[in-house]
């Protein structure tokens, strides 16, 4: 006899594992262990009979997801950048907010004056948002300290946060996001830091599960970002790049060359990048909020990306500056509406190419052997997830085993 501790019945499942149509299984089962674990998914109709389970839930006839991932964010940082929207309102562009001190280093600012405990305070509705919308693992970024002390204050906070949150939390050092004030003209030097400083002590103290950078011409040359990516690997860190957002600097073939988790943004990738991406497995994480928020007019090369069966994520970038966003449901329908995604490849978007491009082979799917991440949503079909705009259909949801809430 196989026991669970709980099994789902009267659900829909996007198992998102295989197949068209999000992989579904119409009034299906999943059983779970408290280990956080899949023990079994199919169809109820072939449920074993020597399957038992301590609680048994009634989905009611709702669809079950894996948990919602999101792959790139900025989710700790202190103060806001309002002001900067209404700048770009009146025709300031992102780069003159830059030169003029403002953009990333205005939120530097913020983040160095406030306490490890001001960023956990300020992150947790953050979160929490996030978290009442079905996403039960979230990647959030460092990049705003720029100096040691500050990247590590970052992390840790980050760290602390998932601890407490029933939230799965990666960590990814971004100290290469801009050059700090007191660096000017010295960029070198700061690179220089990163690499023999910053690096080795996030990943000696185990703070880091990926570094990050951002190539772009108003942050770092691709020989600047080498420099980095170098480093991390020597200090055994995968990586991920901020890639060709605002020009086309080579980002995407210089994330391939590493082996990159992921390159970010894309907007401006060109072809000998997107091809060198699909030879290494680089997933490419599509951000529509920036898109949005920066009002650009460029779209992602989507029909490169779909030629070369390059799997594609899509995250919230949450952050103060250009996607102040915490809702993954809503940049499911921009993804949709903006880029032209089906919904089928959004919601995979949030899902298992979302648990790639953070190199967790575990969870995103709803299969045996999986980490038992779940999401339930009152919709008569997946595609009702990418359709309403402002809607939150989530119902219930687990965390590695442990249910959350289940209405």
């Amino acid at each position: 006899m196989t026991e669970s501790d709980f099994l789902v019945v009267n659900a829909n499942l996007a198992t998102m594992a295989s197949g068209a149509d999000c992989g579904a299984i119409r009034d299906g089962a999943l059983a779970a262990s408290g280990g956080g674990v899949i023990d079994w998914v199919g169809a109820r109709r072939d449920l074993p009979p020597t399957l038992r389970a301590r609680t048994e839930l009634d989905a009611k006839g709702g669809w079950l997801t894996p948990g919602l991932i999101d792959c790139h964010t900025h989710l700790v940082y202190a103060g806001n950048r309002a002001r900067e929207f209404e700048q770009r309102l009146h025709g300031a562009s992102y780069e003159d907010i830059a030169g003029e001190g403002g953009g990333i280093l205005a939120t530097v600012r913020a983040t160095r004056a406030a306490s490890e405990e001001a960023l956990i305070g300020a992150a947790r509705p953050r979160l929490a948002r996030l978290r009442e919308e079905g996403v039960t693992t979230v990647e959030i970024k460092s990049g705003y300290g720029l100096d040691l002390a500050n990247e590590l204050k970052m992390l840790r906070a980050a760290r602390q946060l998932g601890a407490a949150s029933g939230v799965a939390v990666q960590t990814t050092l971004l100290a290469a996001h801009v050059l700090p004030p007191e660096y000017s003209g010295r960029a070198s030097d700061y690179i220089a830091l990163i690499c023999e400083q910053i690096i080795p002590a996030a990943a000696r103290e185990r703070l880091a599960d990926a570094v990050d950078a951002f190539c772009e011409r108003i942050a770092f040359t691709p020989a600047e970002t080498r420099r980095v990516f170098a480093a991390a690997r020597k200090a055994g860190l995968p990586v991920k790049l901020h890639a060709d957002q605002l020009s086309d600097s080579g980002g995407a073939a210089l994330a391939a060359e590493f082996g990159a988790l992921s390159a970010d943004h894309l907007e401006h990738a060109n072809d000998i990048g997107i091809t060198a991406m699909a030879r290494a497995g680089t997933v490419a994480v599509l951000l529509p909020g920036a898109f949005y928020c920066l009002r650009e007019t460029r779209l992602p090369p989507i029909a490169r990306l779909r030629a070369h069966d390059i799997p594609v994520a899509i995250a919230t970038d949450c952050n103060p500056g250009t996607s102040p966003v915490t809702s993954l449901l809503l940049m499911l329908n921009m993804a949709c509406t903006l880029f032209r995604l089906t919904p089928e490849e959004a919601l995979a978007g949030v899902t298992q190419n979302a648990a790639r491009a953070l190199g967790l082979a575990d969870r995103g799917r709803l299969e045996a052997g999986a980490r038992a991440d779940l999401a339930l949503w009152e919709v008569g079909e997946p595609a009702e997830l990418a359709y309403a705009v402002g809607a939150n259909p989530c119902i219930g949801s687990v965390h590695a085993g442990r249910i959350v809430h289940w209405t």
